[in-house]
């Protein structure tokens, strides 16, 4: 198939981590991937919902609609039982400074609290929005485990060296991209709009 006949789908993350997960799991859709940088997309979305859903929602039609491209976003966090599901939805700016900065924030304020009660959970929200109909659809992915009290390895990003997942018996950071993206949130909630994606063609 040539590159240029093909549909194309716009990412609409600037991520650097979130986007080579959602292009490794989409690689074998014949889609053209494009990233906001690939059309030159300078405007910034304020993530004002209250949940993943309104947040993945508004981000994709309101790209989707300024792009005139059909168009997936996504909106994901992790939820720490014993913080009554904080960081949530502000996971990603839980605390200014970098993913380490964060990351030790969460560690601090579990300070003391045993192992069973340091359950947590992934969730992902990825919304897939058509300007040429203005339909949305969304898929939920959820991944459960708890948080360590050290960080443990050094791959993936955010909150991974911390969060123990129950499928992988070990810590997002102690695994490879594939290994991860197989049990993780996102994982689960991209395999189904691959699924959707796949029939539109």
């Amino acid at each position: 198939m040539v590159v240029s006949n093909m549909k194309q789908l716009l990412i609409a993350t600037r991520n650097s981590g979130k986007i080579r997960e959602i292009k490794e799991i989409l690689a074998s859709i014949p889609f053209k991937l494009l990233s906001l940088d690939d059309i030159d997309f300078k405007e910034e979305v304020a993530e004002t919902g209250k949940s993943f859903a309104e947040n993945a929602i508004l981000k994709a039609k309101t790209i989707g609609e300024k792009a005139q491209l059909l168009t997936l976003a996504e909106d994901s966090g992790l939820e720490v039982d014993a913080l009554d599901g904080k960081p949530g939805i502000y996971s990603a700016r839980y605390v200014n400074g970098s993913d380490l900065d964060r990351n030790n924030k969460l560690l601090e304020e579990l300070k003391g609290v045993i192992d069973d009660k340091r359950t947590a959970r992934y969730r992902c929200v990825v919304a897939i929005y058509d300007p040429a109909t203005q339909k949305i659809l969304t898929f939920i992915g959820e991944s459960e485990g708890l948080i360590t009290d050290k960080p443990i390895g050094k791959n993936g990003f955010g909150y991974d060296p911390i969060f123990y997942n129950f499928d992988l018996g070990k810590t997002n950071g102690e695994v490879t991209l594939e290994e991860k993206n197989r049990v993780s949130h996102r994982g689960k909630a991209l395999s189904e709009a691959k699924i959707f994606l796949q029939k539109l063609l």
